[in-house]
């Protein structure tokens, strides 16, 4: 059982039938109009229709939440069909030592592309519904990998937006310097599409505010000769050290065939175009700091803005107590860590310790970091393949990622854990290529990921395992 959504939503048909019958009289809203979206279950919808926003914690459900969330509102605007909550690692792995994609409500997600391997997480049951058709669309949100890995390790394409770009307003937070909500789709066209409609300025999220005017149409980023004259630069510093990244050493090999196909659609591989301050990041610890009191302050803010928590949760505290005192619920066997929560649980709130750790974030991943590398070589975008620490400098930056499908690991490969019920790698399992840059450069990284995911079409070369795949497929009930 793959266990990739909690719920679905009661209204989804009637809401269907509603929007069939507008196309007919007025014609479509949008591309979105009438197509079923899944949303990460830490993005609120509001409970009068029917489904929980708990992060796939107990201690929220049957919470109400006191509107929907930002990017929720766009989609509904733009005529899409919200059809249920995806499963996520709990707290958007954010609680504790715990197997990705595993949460109290929803179990262990599973990738469909090999029995009981790693999803990733933390927007795990997202990736793997795109990954075998369960909706059109899915909406992943990101602190630190959590849409770029389940992408890399589910077939899928993945847009881990700016900071800022897209609505946080109503999405159970980690961060506000680094959460960022995103599509999660089984194709570059699809995820333009959907950042499309949820980009742009939200009153409700002040860092919505700072982003170019107008957001542009990403559907237009579409060109297949895109990489022609274009400078890609090739990090290796850290981030191709398989004794640093841990990633089993097929990934390296497969990313050296990326950048020949690159090499083979017109761009200069600038290699190597390493990151001043690779190193310093590795050692770093400023992130963690940075979290964790963002989380204790952002968290009891979420507890205080609900209508309603019958569970009676009311800070980080009480979920801690909570998920203590309910182990058949919260802590079954191997999945009893709550090490996060109590670290974050400890922190005293914006001190001059939070204060230099946040600058010196911004500092390594974008100054001396992405932003030194492009000026430096020249270049257009960074690549790098999506396992590893490819994410962190991003992350502390505030930038975006755009992930597309490289290729899969080969029957050989060694099988290890990755949790209780869970491995990695394994035979078949995807493995994606990720294009990074600076601030709001989503137009010309969706441009590149195009030109790379055309010529080279690797989602079609492989399928999910004949157990995972439905049983009814869309040409049966049409």
């Amino acid at each position: 059982m793959l266990r990739a959504v909690i719920e679905t939503n009661p209204s989804a048909l009637w809401e269907a039938a509603e929007l069939d019958r507008e196309r007919l009289i007025s014609g479509a809203r949008s591309a979105l109009h009438g197509i079923p979206v899944l949303v990460k279950d830490n993005i609120a919808t509001v409970a009068f229709e029917g489904m929980n926003t708990t992060a796939g914690s107990y201690s929220l459900l049957d919470s109400v939440v006191p509107n929907d969330a930002g990017v929720v509102k766009r989609l509904r605007k733009a005529g899409a069909i919200i059809l249920g909550k995806a499963n996520l690692s709990e707290w958007a792995h954010f609680r504790g030592n715990l197997a990705s994609g595993w949460s109290g409500r929803g179990g262990q997600c599973t990738n469909a592309y090999y029995p009981n391997a790693d999803p990733c997480g933390s927007s795990a049951g997202s990736a793997v519904a795109a990954s075998i058709g369960l909706a059109a669309v899915t909406l992943g949100t990101e602190t630190d990998g959590s849409i770029t890995c389940p992408a890399n390790q589910n077939n899928v394409v993945g847009i881990k937006p700016t900071v800022g770009l897209t609505s946080r307003a109503g999405v159970i937070p980690i961060s506000e310097h680094q959460d960022t909500v995103g599509p999660i789709t089984r194709s570059i066209a699809d995820a333009a599409i959907v950042l499309s409609i949820i980009a742009g300025p939200d009153p409700n999220d002040n860092f919505t505010i700072a982003q170019p005017m107008p957001v542009p149409d990403y559907t237009m980023a579409l060109n297949s000769s895109s990489l022609v004259g274009k400078r890609i630069g090739v990090p290796r510093a850290v981030f191709l050290n398989d004794s640093m990244t841990g990633n089993d050493p097929y990934v390296n090999q497969v990313f050296e065939q990326a950048l020949e196909t690159l090499k083979s659609l017109g761009a200069t591989v600038v290699d190597p175009a390493d990151l001043p301050s690779a190193y310093e990041i590795y050692e770093s610890n400023n992130e963690t700091v940075v979290l964790d009191v963002d989380f204790k302050v952002q968290l009891n803010a979420w507890f205080n803005s609900l209508v309603a928590n019958p569970s009676g949760v009311a800070s980080l505290e009480d979920l801690i107590i909570f998920d203590s005192s309910n182990p058949t619920l919260e802590e079954p066997s191997g999945y009893t860590d709550q090490s996060i929560l109590v670290e974050s649980q400890a922190t005293t709130g914006f001190n001059a310790s939070y204060y230099q750790s946040l600058a010196f974030d911004m500092e390594l991943g974008a100054t001396r970091g992405i932003d030194a590398a492009l000026e430096m070589f020249a270049l257009d975008a960074l690549v790098l393949p999506a396992p590893g620490y490819t994410t962190v400098p991003a992350a502390i930056a505030g930038y975006p990622i755009v992930t597309v499908p490289l290729g899969f690991y080969p029957e050989n490969v060694t099988i290890s854990s990755a949790g209780p019920n869970t491995v990695y790698p394994a035979p078949g399992v995807p493995i994606g290529l990720s294009f990074l840059g600076t601030a709001w450069s989503e137009y010309s990284l969706v441009s590149f990921a195009y030109a790379y995911e055309q010529k080279t079409q690797t989602r079609l070369q492989s399928k999910a395992y004949a157990a995972a795949i439905p049983t009814t497929q869309l040409v049966d009930v049409m």
